[in-house]
């Protein structure tokens, strides 16, 4: 569960940036008439939890953890599209994939330690308690 919450926070952040829809940060901030101060507060939050994820993730699965989950959700995606359940005509279609790729990626390195513990049987050292 923890895993899955933790995939939906990034998913939840990576939309929250930008999506196809209207209802997206780069949408609102360009918007004519929005409060620039609005704006600078919600650009310095989600830069915040850009920050958290992203240094988690490279912290727990480094440049080649963030390369071999790449490889395997662009993998995934070639069979989907080589089944014909997503076109490469559609850009909206496209879009989405790739941002949920991201938010997988960094859903992935934040779980990293909760699954290799599960897996292994090894504690991390921010598991340990005194």
């Amino acid at each position: 569960m923890a895993i899955i919450l933790r995939c939906l926070a990034a998913l939840v952040l990576v939309l929250l940036t930008y999506n196809p829809t209207d209802l997206n940060f780069v949408r609102w901030a360009t918007t004519e008439g929005v409060s620039l101060p609005l704006v600078a507060l919600a650009g310095v939050l989600l830069l915040i939890g850009y920050v958290i994820f992203l240094r988690a993730t490279f912290r727990s699965i480094g440049t080649l953890g963030i390369l071999l989950v790449g490889a395997l959700i662009a993998a995934v995606v070639w069979v989907m599209i080589d089944l014909g359940w997503i076109s490469l005509d559609d850009p909206g279609a496209m879009t989405w994939v790739g941002l949920i790729a991201l938010s997988l990626i960094m859903g992935v390195g934040l779980s990293w330690s909760i699954v290799r513990r599960r897996l292994s049987g090894q504690v991390d050292m921010d598991d340990v308690e005194e």
